[in-house]
């Protein structure tokens, strides 16, 4: 199977995010399912961490003074695939490293639509309530959210029936292609419904999701 990573990260924060904490474990199979190779290190982001970021992760600027640089990050040799719960802004965060993302929150959306939310701490409640509590004390810590991310991987693999890596990333990337209008005044509009005249004028917008852009055809 090609190299393949569940991945995540924990940041300074949301707008011009660096990373502080990296964790993975390598997806050594699908069928059966196993993952093996846990990984996780704290960096020196160099600046200070935004305050919501700290109360989401807990990890504080004077933990990580001795710490390597945030700069000094790599992904193991060979990596091919990359795998996170909105898996672009940890892949934003590590300098956009020329992998192939899957998502396994687009995954979600499609696999179960009709939950009311789709993280993975309510995830791990629907899919395993009996130790989702348990398990989710330290959710926030990068390797603790690698494996919960890796249970729903597990899940979602189950009820799609795949069994390759190169099946999941094609279902990933049907599932991160929006059908309906994810904002704007026509938000929840069918796509194939969108006026003509506001579906060109959001393919020129230099800024817009490169999924939504191919779902109009662009």
């Amino acid at each position: 199977m090609s190299k393949t990573i569940i991945f995540d990260t924990e940041a300074t924060g949301i707008k011009e995010p660096v990373l502080i904490e990296a964790a993975w474990v390598e997806l050594a199979s699908l069928d059966p399912y196993e993952v093996t190779n846990a990984f996780e290190q704290r960096y020196n982001p160099g600046k200070t961490i935004d305050l919501g970021a700290l109360a989401t992760h807990h990890i504080m600027d004077e933990e990580l003074v001795d710490c390597p640089p945030a700069a000094s990050f790599t992904l193991p040799d060979g990596v091919e695939y990359l795998i996170g719960h909105n898996v672009d802004f940890d892949w934003e965060v590590i300098g956009k490293p020329d992998v192939k993302r899957i998502c396994t929150l687009a995954l979600a959306r499609k696999v179960w639509p009709d939950l009311d939310s789709h993280n993975q701490s309510a995830l791990l409640y629907h899919l395993e309530r009996a130790t989702a509590r348990e398990r989710l004390r330290n959710a926030h810590s990068a390797l603790v959210d690698v494996g919960i991310c890796a249970v729903i991987l597990d899940h979602i693999c189950r009820q799609l029936g795949v069994k390759t890596i190169d099946d999941l990333h094609v279902a990933s990337e049907m599932a991160r292609a929006p059908t309906t209008m994810p904002f704007g005044k026509h938000k929840g509009m069918p796509l194939t419904d969108i006026p003509r005249d506001y579906k060109q004028w959001l393919l020129n917008q230099q800024n817009i999701d490169p999924y939504l852009r191919k779902a109009l055809g662009g």
